[in-house]
């Protein structure tokens, strides 16, 4: 019987999606951001589909306001999904149940599901920055950092130890920004967040 592959082994290396999906919308009525419709279906499967196209698989899903509800709604299959039971604490929890459930993936790249003006372009040129398992690259917009981000794996101990609030891998970007490839996304995605009630405009 052979021995099992190595992930250095591995002619393609695995990135891994990884979709922080669970916020509660505060600022939009408590209208959890995963359950947003946009195009007729809920924002989550809009994101994942993006992460598909993008060129990353497996995706996985972090839940957390209306977990239940996320599960009954929207289509979700062939995504490993994560509830976190902490949701409220703050992005940094999400981030941190996420990546403790990529396994033995290469690299992860995260995308936020309250950023609909990302799409499968963007997502394609940062999963190409990967070289190795200790990759870190970014979408840039106009040289400025933005999303979505790839970790290698090497690095997602040290991320997830200083992952808390809603900071997420902030504070470990700004401490390591002279290793992260920047890669220039401005001419096919924009940045924006869905967080007020204003900003649902930007929903189709």
């Amino acid at each position: 019987m052979p021995s099992p592959r190595k992930p250095s082994d591995r002619q393609e290396p695995v990135v891994a999606g990884l979709l922080l999906a669970a916020g509660g919308g505060r600022r939009l009525g408590g209208r959890p951001k995963a359950l947003l419709e946009h195009h007729g279906r809920p924002l989550v499967e809009y994101a994942v589909r993006t992460l598909r196209e993008g060129g990353c698989e497996p995706v996985h899903v972090v839940l957390g306001a209306a977990a239940d509800r996320v599960r009954e709604e929207a289509e979700l299959s062939g995504c490993i999904v994560r509830d976190n039971p902490a949701w409220e604490e703050g992005m940094g929890s999400s981030l941190r149940v996420g990546l403790a459930s990529l396994g033995s993936a290469d690299a992860a790249l995260v995308l936020l599901v309250d950023q609909p003006g990302i799409g499968a372009e963007a997502v394609a040129r940062v999963r190409a920055a990967y070289r190795s398992r200790s990759s870190l690259a970014a979408a840039a917009y106009g040289g400025r950092r933005g999303h979505p981000v790839l970790f290698g794996a090497d690095r997602w101990a040290d991320i997830s130890a200083g992952a808390t609030g809603d900071r997420g891998a902030r504070t470990y970007l700004k401490e390591h920004a002279d290793a992260i490839t920047l890669v220039e996304c401005g001419d096919v995605a924009e940045e924006y967040d869905i967080d007020t009630p204003d900003d649902l405009r930007h929903l189709g």
